[in-house]
């Protein structure tokens, strides 16, 4: 019997890879012949960094890059080595979470996503897969941009500045002290969001106000971005502003697809096609899959629910564990997951039930009934 687990983290108990080897743990218990693969997964988001790079055999690299607002802030990202791949989150140098509760939308940069980018560069990487969820900005990627080498220029020649406040200001684009590496570099961008660029379902009216955009700012600086991407595309001979997701992290997608020829792809199935999940599930009788809360959302295009459209896709069977199942889980029944179970073994608080070893343990011996149940059915 060939088996594949797959896990999303358990957030606070167990990361994707940790969840997956307790699983195997048990069905090896039960069924010490059976042929187990596990694989890292996560959807895009939160936790993408660590799972691939846990995963694919490669290791973590922290950097001091400028945050959001111009704080030096300590910022992680993966490596693989033999890919020359690295992983990122643009969140971890421009996430809204940095910010705390302080929102300055017209000063918030990505100039700490660029100085990740060219740090990875000098270090050998060529190839990026980037998460580009959760962001404080709406400058357009120029702090990105800038931090790579692009010279945005205001009508006196200057600078003009890294921010949202920046955009109006930019009549000219240079290019002529680009890393020149960037040539040689691929840039895969995990992106949910189709919002174009500007206007109503753009950056700034449907994302802005989380970031401190207000009812007054809004128009005045969508015009703005408007101006900014023009001036881009006149640049580069390209017009990405109506393309699906250059909205993204207040216009980073459009930054990504008009001046690094980055591809935008839904979270998870750029996820699954790093790990190369369908040929890993190929051939498999049974797909163990999960995450920490199991509810009617998770069949909405979350990590386990893109697993198991590839295991139905090959014929095998699907059974998800959860640290809880809420009302409305049975949803996913309908998107191809078989049966789903909790993993909790007895009453027990929050805290005690998300203990790492406790969750390991549950998670284990829920795995290995499963499996006996499997076996005496046979």
């Amino acid at each position: 019997m060939k088996v594949v687990v797959a896990m999303d983290s358990f957030k606070g108990s167990m990361t994707s890879m940790e969840a997956g080897r307790a699983v195997r743990e048990g069905i090896l218990r039960a069924l010490p012949d059976t042929e187990v693969i596990v694989r890292p997964l996560a959807d895009g988001g939160e936790g993408t960094t660590e799972a691939l790079a846990e995963g694919l055999g490669g290791e973590l690299v922290q950097t001091e890059v400028r945050g959001p607002l111009g704080t030096p802030v300590k910022a992680s990202y993966g490596v693989i080595r033999g890919t020359r791949t690295a992983i990122m989150e643009m969140a971890a140098a421009a996430g809204i979470l940095l910010v705390g509760k302080e929102r300055r939308p017209l000063d918030a940069t990505t100039y700490g996503v660029g100085e990740l980018i060219k740090d990875a560069v000098a270090g050998g990487c060529r190839n990026f897969i980037i998460g580009i969820g959760g962001s404080a900005t709406n400058d357009g990627g120029i702090g990105m941009l800038t931090a790579l080498g692009y010279e945005f220029l205001n009508a006196r020649g200057e600078a003009a500045g890294i921010g949202a406040g920046a955009l109006k200001e930019v009549v000219s684009v240079r290019t002529d002290r680009v890393l020149p590496e960037l040539k040689e570099c691929s840039f895969r961008i995990a992106c949910d969001v189709t919002n174009p660029l500007c206007g109503p379902n753009g950056a700034t009216y449907i994302y802005g106000p989380q970031k401190g955009v207000t009812e007054e700012m809004r128009a005045e600086l969508d015009a703005a971005m408007a101006g900014y991407a023009k001036v881009c595309s006149g640049c580069t001979g390209t017009d990405y502003m109506e393309s699906a997701g250059a909205g993204a992290a207040g216009g980073l997608g459009f930054a990504f697809l008009t001046f690094l020829n980055g591809e935008l792809q839904p979270g998870i199935e750029l996820v699954l096609d790093a790990v190369e999940m369908e040929q890993t599930i190929e051939g498999a009788d049974m797909v163990f899959t999960g995450e920490g809360r199991l509810d009617a959302q998770t069949a909405m295009g979350k990590a386990p629910a893109g697993i198991a459209k590839l295991a139905r896709k090959h014929g095998a069977k699907v059974v998800a564990l959860a640290g809880a199942v809420a009302d409305g889980a049975e949803t996913c029944n309908e998107h191809g997951i078989d049966a789903f179970f909790p993993i909790l073994r007895g009453v027990a608080t929050l805290e005690e039930a998300m203990e790492p070893e406790t969750a390991r343990q549950n998670i284990r011996k829920t795995a290995e009934q499963i499996m006996r149940l499997a076996a005496a059915l046979k």
